[in-house]
């Protein structure tokens, strides 16, 4: 049969918005003088950017157990894969992982929670990874592995690796150029991130241990505000775009973000979930510190001169000055210190920041040509999809599977 996937399940898009009844977070929350308690709500499924996403949305929106609404979604993604012009820029393969991922994070309004564990949409998952993670390994430059293998020669090759080059980037721009509806889509674009901050890097908790493990869980305790609900960086980014006019829902913009953008938190993702990519999301954090405290003191410099003040600005100027201590410890005590514990994994540690700085730089790049141009960062609006859903045997596929962050 045909489906239309031109309408969100359970929300009439041709009603007035619901106003917003969350709190700073952007997140429901019961709150006092002292301090703020906030659990983020599960985000509305977006709208399909294609078949595959039509499908898949179509599957998880039917409960788990009933007579299978689509009986060949594994095939239909090992054709878009296969298919795929370039996965890393599609739109509707990067969706689809991105909303599977998700029901591992906070989960979807609406669709049940065991989906979570159906072997055979962890199977679809997987055929999107393979894929996936062999473009990033086509497409991403990753410098030649120091001889030694100490924390101290690992931190300086990342060092090395992350240092800003010349070219002014997105940050320089918003700091003298940026207008006011410019910087909001720069908000809207990291919200799909930054409401779940530090969300897909905690995955590796358990996966590490000594040195490496300790020196993440004090950079994370750092971003899920050392015990104080309110210094969350995630309330601290829902306030600055509540600050801006903006909703502080988690997902709540999903629909207008470019493919580079789920790309990008999709990359965090692969490497947070998978044990074997340990040393990559290891590499991906110290390269996400180590590129940070500066292009946020741009930015913030970039708020001021527009205006705002410091509901906005906060979060900015937070990891002006967390991230510089961060960078240290990411730098030399997790990345280094797990290299120095698990020497086979520096190539991988070295592909992780790599990967970072390329994935985040397309983004960053893609918007910066839009705002110079002349032309909105966002997507344009939605075009409605139509997938054909075949009925009604389900099948679990085969094991066959078809340098800086530009700131």
């Amino acid at each position: 049969m045909t489906i239309t996937a031109g309408a969100r399940p359970q929300h009439d898009q041709g009603a007035p918005a619901a106003p917003d009844t969350h709190d700073d977070a952007g997140l429901s929350a019961a709150e006092t003088p002292a301090n703020a308690v906030v659990t983020r709500q599960p985000m509305r499924l977006p709208l399909p950017r294609g078949p595959v996403s039509a499908a898949l949305f179509a599957v998880i929106g039917s409960p788990v157990g009933a007579p299978p609404i689509v009986s060949d979604l594994p095939e239909q993604i090992d054709r878009a894969v296969g298919a795929s012009g370039d996965i890393l820029v599609d739109g509707d393969l990067q969706l689809s992982l991105f909303v599977l991922y998700e029901l591992h994070y906070g989960g979807i309004a609406g669709v049940d929670e065991r989906w979570e564990w159906d072997p055979a949409l962890l199977a679809c998952r997987a055929s999107i990874e393979v894929g996936f993670e062999a473009a990033l390994r086509e497409r991403v430059y990753v410098p030649t592995l120091p001889s030694g293998r100490d924390a101290e020669t690992i931190a300086q090759t990342l060092f090395a690796l992350t240092a800003e080059g010349d070219e002014p980037g997105l940050s320089h721009y918003v700091r003298t150029e940026a207008t006011h509806e410019q910087v909001r889509e720069l908000l809207i674009a990291r919200s799909i991130y930054t409401l779940k901050e530090a969300d897909p890097h905690s995955w590796a908790i358990p996966r590490l241990s000594g040195r490496a493990k300790s020196a993440l869980v004090e950079v994370q305790s750092d971003e899920y505000g050392a015990g104080r609900a309110d210094r969350m960086h995630a309330v601290l980014y829902a306030r600055a775009m509540r600050g801006a006019g903006l909703e502080t829902q988690y997902g709540h913009y999903l629909d207008q973000v470019d493919a580079r953008i789920l790309t990008s938190v999709n990359t965090m993702s692969l490497f947070g979930l998978h044990r074997r990519l340990r040393g990559a999301i290891a590499g991906h954090l110290a390269a996400f510190e180590m590129t940070s405290s500066l292009p946020n003191q741009r930015i913030a410099a970039g708020l001021r001169r527009l205006g705002y003040g410091d509901d906005v600005v906060d979060y900015f100027d937070e990891h002006v000055e967390a991230d510089a201590v961060h960078e240290q410890i990411a730098g030399r005590d997790l990345a280094g210190g797990l290299v120095e514990a698990e020497p086979e994994l520096a190539a991988d540690v070295l592909f992780g920041a790599a990967a970072c700085l390329a994935v985040d730089g397309w983004a960053s790049e893609h918007m910066l040509a839009a705002w110079q141009e002349g032309r909105s960062g966002l997507r344009p609006a939605p075009r409605i999809h139509r997938a054909t859903i075949s009925v009604p045997k389900r099948r679990i596929p085969s094991t066959r599977r078809k340098t800086s962050r530009g700131e």
